[in-house]
């Protein structure tokens, strides 16, 4: 055995003679990095993330340290692996310059890993990408097509717009070389530089003239994407290309007819991938052109008879050729072969395809309704799948097919679906119930069998709008009310639960409970029911654990108005007092008012508390909306000039009260939607605090109505004419007359109540230009109620032309003069113009 003393003393006499010895040069030259490979296989024997964490954190340390020490021998070694733990999720940001001087490098196979590192980790967002530029140009125009290839997909990748105006001369001389795999490489790329700078497309326009006529697959393929491109991004374009439908035709014949061909067969159709993109280019051409489609028509034909629909190949094909044929102006023997198709299509036992089945299905309704028609009792076993989005898309296409003469079959089966579906699909079932219901309800009285199925079934899962819509359709059926009432009643007493049946039920007894004792029902069988039964009924309604607070307020609503029906008052005055103090807020509010009108206010009560009119729906503005006001669903006040009335919110209450002075005023601000149920207008009263309208004294204290009151006092509740005969005897007057802008009130009383004044108001405009986006407000001391209708428009005429008129509403029942603050906003000639005038001036008749 050698001793280590020989091995130094024959080292040393080696460094004598002029050698360098074997262990330095070990020593100064790093270790060859591993390869690929033996990492892939190192990496995947890492049992936790940690473990393989570690791996690559060393690893790329180790290719760091070799990038430093500029080690090209092994760069594209390095690189490799980098690309692979980039691939893995890790950060390789550090190896972009090595993949540029891999570019750089003579070596093919430094060129192509650099490419491809460039592809992954450079993009147009960094800088670094444009010291590429110049390579690309030079491979561009290298002598190797592989190189030149290289190059193209790379452009193709990641090139930034600079980047292809720059290059874009050299891709299209590419684009008219014969060597056809540079010819499909060039056209890709020329689809992503019109992408990035649409403006070079007419630079590609002479190179695309032949390219059709290539024999190459891979050519053709790439010439047809880029023609499609170029179509769906320019008209014109689109114009210039359909004199080439002849020859797509006649590809896609050559195609089908075509023998066995190995090279291009797929499950025994020959090139599937051009055939699909020859049909999309079609559907682009034939698109709302006669000529176009009437060429293509046969051969559609020829693809939707011919294909073989035993492989997903061909349905691809059949699919896209519906989609073809669906969307040119195609004749209606080939539409109804598509729709067949379709439905063939439901039959497959591939999800995937039944679905993409239901969704063309579902687009094509409209159009041809009839044809989908013919495939309903497919469409409505597809309910059936176990698959939720097959479940869904026949579910939402089953709605489609609803009409009047099949309303009674679909709506059977569509509920049978909603008893049993996840209730994922019943919000959205109920909703389609109660709209195609509304819609083709062969009577009133399946309509409402049919909605108190829906919300026995699925009550809990009904949209919000659900409850009052429902209200409006009983009580527009005035015939059905006695039908109606007991029938609620009955499920009322099988189940509680389902909160919108409840709040129902409940406003139904409250309205209609004296038809519910009497037996009035004609419809079925009469059933005996006393008060006290009723009113056990709505009380456990009030202390059930299962009622919400809303249903708690319907149920209190519908107590109080039985005291104009029933005659056991002192049980509801013991109900009603009892929840005065109640800890629910809403609930104390209401109990607290129907105590009010038992003491102060009983001679109103029955007035009050009568029947709902019958909501008449308007031609323009669709069914009256229904308002959520105090807990009682009550319709909006009806009016042929003006829209609905609507609330204001409190933040733009609180608003005006700045812009009007902080005085003790009750705001009331013109809006366009209802941004909050009628309910905020106590809150709003509730808020104001003791402010006075004016510095001078306040007013002696007077019996206040209760500042909570229902707003619904303010409206019409009884069939009778809004207005009296005495309107006429109140005189006219001024109320703002500045600027070129006159403000006149006309008054009215309304009838039933003579402690309303109706106000309208006449703006009109002597000035040479119109005034725009005009707002009328205003506001009136906390013992008036005020609602202000929506305006008849926001522009004023200039010169006397026309009018705005606008509605407002005081209730006054202290008999107290009037006195009310305006504000106005408007623009005149492009400037924005705000006045705040005070009213008090107003008739004596007016207020008394």
């Amino acid at each position: 055995m050698t001793s280590w003393s020989a091995v130094v003393g024959s080292q040393c006499l080696s460094l004598h003679q002029g050698h360098l010895p074997t262990c330095l040069c070990v020593f100064q030259r790093m270790p060859a990095p591993i390869r690929l490979r033996e990492l892939i296989r190192t990496i995947r024997t890492a049992r936790t993330q940690a473990e393989e964490r570690e791996m690559i954190q060393k690893e790329c340390a180790a290719i760091r340290s070799s990038f430093r020490e500029e080690d090209n021998t092994y760069r594209c070694r390095n690189v490799a692996k980098l690309l692979y733990m980039h691939m893995l999720g890790y950060p390789a940001h550090f190896g972009q310059l090595e993949c540029l001087k891999l570019i750089a490098s003579q070596k093919f196979t430094d060129k192509r890993i650099g490419y491809l590192g460039a592809m992954l980790l450079l993009d147009e967002r960094q800088d670094v990408h444009l010291l590429m530029t110049n390579c690309i140009k030079n491979d561009l125009n290298h002598s190797t097509q592989y190189v030149q290839g290289l190059a193209l997909c790379t452009l193709g990748c990641m090139g930034s717009s600079e980047m292809c105006r720059d290059l874009a001369g050299e891709v299209e001389k590419l684009l008219k070389t014969s060597n056809s795999y540079l010819r499909k490489k060039a056209a890709l790329c020329a689809v992503h530089v019109i992408r990035k700078v649409p403006e070079l497309m007419e630079m590609f326009l002479p190179a695309t003239k032949n390219l059709l006529s290539e024999k190459n697959h891979g050519v053709l393929h790439t010439s047809v994407v880029l023609l499609t491109e170029m179509c769906e991004r320019s008209p014109d374009m689109l114009s210039h290309f359909r004199k080439l439908v002849p020859q797509l035709v006649r590809i896609l014949k050559n195609l089908i007819m075509s023998g066995y061909s190995p090279e291009h067969d797929v499950s025994g159709i020959s090139d599937p991938f051009l055939q699909v993109r020859i049909l999309r280019l079609l559907r682009i051409l034939g698109r709302s052109d006669d000529d176009s489609s009437e060429a293509m028509n046969d051969i559609l034909a020829q693809v939707a008879t011919n294909t073989e629909t035993s492989k997903n190949v061909g349905n691809a094909i059949l699919y896209e050729t519906v989609l073809t044929i669906m969307d040119i102006k195609s004749e209606s023997g080939l539409r109804v072969l598509a729709i067949n198709i379709l439905g063939r299509f439901l039959l497959n036992n591939d999800k995937n395809i039944r679905y993409v089945a239901l969704t063309s299905l579902l687009k094509t309704v409209q159009t041809d309704h009839n044809a989908v028609q013919r495939h309903r009792s497919t469409i409505v076993d597809c309910l059936k799948d176990l698959d939720v989005s097959i479940k869904r898309r026949a579910m939402e296409l089953s709605f489609a097919l609803v009409n009047g003469n099949n309303i009674r079959g679909m709506m059977k089966e569509l509920l049978y679906f909603l008893d049993s579906c996840d209730p994922e699909f019943k919000a959205d079932c109920a909703s389609g119930v109660f709209l195609a219901a509304e819609k083709y309800a062969p009577s009133k009285r399946w309509h409402i069998d049919t909605i108190m199925r829906v919300l026995t079934t699925a009550g809990s899962y009904v949209r919000d709008d659900s409850v009052p819509n429902l209200i409006q359709l009983i009580t527009n059926s005035v015939e059905m009310h006695a039908y109606t009432v007991q029938r609620l009643y009955k499920a009322l007493l099988d189940d509680i639960s389902q909160q919108p049946l409840v709040q129902v039920s409940s406003w139904c007894i409250g309205e209609y409970g004296d038809l519910l004792v009497s037996g009035q029902c004609e419809e079925e069988e009469p059933i005996q029911v006393t008060e006290d039964e009723v009113l056990d009924v709505l009380e456990g309604l009030l202390l059930s654990n299962l009622s919400t607070p809303v249903t708690r307020g319907y149920s209190l609503t519908a107590i109080m108005k039985l005291s104009t029906r029933f005659s056991s008052v002192n049980r509801i005055k013991k109900v009603v007092s009892v929840y005065g103090s109640s800890i629910d807020v809403e609930l104390q509010q209401r109990a607290v008012e129907y105590n009010a009108l038992f003491k102060k206010y009983d001679h109103m009560r029955p007035a009050l508390l009568e029947r709902m009119p019958i909501m008449e729906k308007t031609a323009s503005n669709g069914p009256t909306e229904i308002v959520q006001t105090n807990g009682e669903t009550e319709p909006s006040v009806p009016d042929t000039k003006h829209p609905p009335l609507v609330t204001q919110p409190a933040n733009q209450a609180n608003d005006l009260l700045d812009l009007l002075g902080g005085n003790d005023v009750v705001p009331v601000i013109q809006t366009t939607l209802p941004t909050k149920p009628a309910s905020a207008g106590g809150e709003l009263l509730d808020l104001l605090g003791d402010l006075s309208l004016s510095g001078g004294p306040a007013p002696a204290p007077v019996p206040s109505v209760p500042v909570s009151q229902p707003p619904f006092l303010l409206d019409g509740l009884s069939s009778q004419p809004l207005f009296t005969d005495i309107a006429a005897v109140i005189p006219p007057m001024t109320a703002y007359n500045k600027n070129g802008l006159k403000i006149e009130f006309t008054f009215e009383r309304a009838n039933p109540n003579p402690n309303i004044a109706v106000i309208t108001i006449h703006a009109t405009n002597t000035t040479e230009a119109d005034m725009t986006e005009f707002v009328f407000q205003a506001a009136v001391p906390k013992t008036f109620q005020l609602q202000l209708l929506s305006p008849s428009s926001n522009i004023v005429p200039a010169l006397n032309q026309g009018s705005i008129t606008q509605i407002i509403r005081v209730l006054n029942p202290q008999k107290q003069q009037l006195r009310m603050r305006v504000k106005l906003t408007y623009t005149h000639k492009g400037l924005p113009v705000q006045d705040l005038a005070e009213v008090n001036n107003f008739p004596p008749q007016s207020w008394q």
